[in-house]
């Protein structure tokens, strides 16, 4: 059986978002998800994972992009930060605080250090952002696991596909300088992440949606994070709008299937945490 890891993004975005992923964690679906941790719903849903500590990995789901950020001072529209990145990149000194203050929220909470580290919507890798995150992981996580923390040390997500996957917008991510990313994160001893599935466009019908993953586990060789962005249910009050939020149900729906599990059947793979 190949090993893959199956990871939901943006949990605490809104209620749906968290309600799904908890959901398909007991389920067995998913074996990892990365937490949004400016959204005041982290404090509030976070519990809900606690039942699941150790059978998925929780990581950070770092954030410049999203209502959140832009609440907390530092948000960019995504446009305006890929432009902010080819053009010179982001103050090191000022993305590490931001960065250091999502960790801080995170390990409040969790009470451990996260699992992993990656960016919404991929901006961990940005120039200026990138070496802020790499560098706030060494010096928080670099001489894990010890004593006063037994923890294993947190990997990172590099946000590239297998050379055999091809697919413009997964090709347009990693030209954003995954390949700088991992470079410098393999050179402060920092495991990146196996290739990364799960990329498109969100607009595919359902059984489309399963096409894609059917072609995903094939693809995707040992120990790939393949990502999704499930939600369950209505919104509640004051929860942030999402753009995607069709999208989401249908993943959901898909994942929660049993097509899923005889698809999984089908291709040898077994999802589990990369611990």
């Amino acid at each position: 059986m190949k090993r893959l890891i199956l990871n939901a993004d943006d949990f605490a975005f809104n209620a749906a978002v968290s309600r799904g992923i908890v959901s398909l964690a007991r389920q067995g679906r998913l074996t990892a998800t990365s937490a949004m941790t400016l959204s005041p719903r982290w404090v509030k849903d976070a519990p809900a994972l606690a039942e699941l500590r150790g059978q998925i990995d929780v990581g950070l789901h770092l954030d410049w992009t999203s209502p959140f950020a832009a609440a907390a001072g530092h948000g960019k529209s995504l446009p305006k930060a890929m432009l902010q990145a080819v053009l010179g990149g982001a103050d090191i000194d000022a993305a590490r605080m931001v960065v250091e203050h999502q960790l801080d929220a995170f390990e409040k909470v969790w009470k451990a250090p996260p699992s992993h580290i990656d960016g919404h919507q991929h901006v961990h890798q940005f120039k200026g952002i990138r070496e802020a995150v790499v560098s706030s992981m060494l010096q928080r996580y670099g001489q894990m696991p010890n004593v006063q923390n037994p923890y294993p040390k947190p990997y990172l997500r590099i946000s590239k596909g297998a050379s055999r996957w091809v697919d413009l917008k997964a090709n347009v991510i990693a030209a954003l300088n995954a390949n700088a990313i991992k470079k410098i994160a393999i050179e402060a001893k920092i495991s990146p992440a196996k290739a990364l599935f799960g990329i498109y466009n969100f607009k595919k019908e359902e059984s489309a949606y399963g096409e894609l993953m059917v072609q995903w586990l094939q693809a995707a060789p040992e120990q790939a994070i393949i990502m999704c962005h499930p939600a369950q249910g209505a919104l509640e009050t004051n929860d942030a709008s999402d753009s995607i939020a069709v999208a989401r149900q249908r993943e959901f729906n898909y994942l929660a299937s049993d097509v899923f599990f005889k698809d999984l059947v089908k291709a040898q793979v077994s999802i589990c945490p990369l611990r």
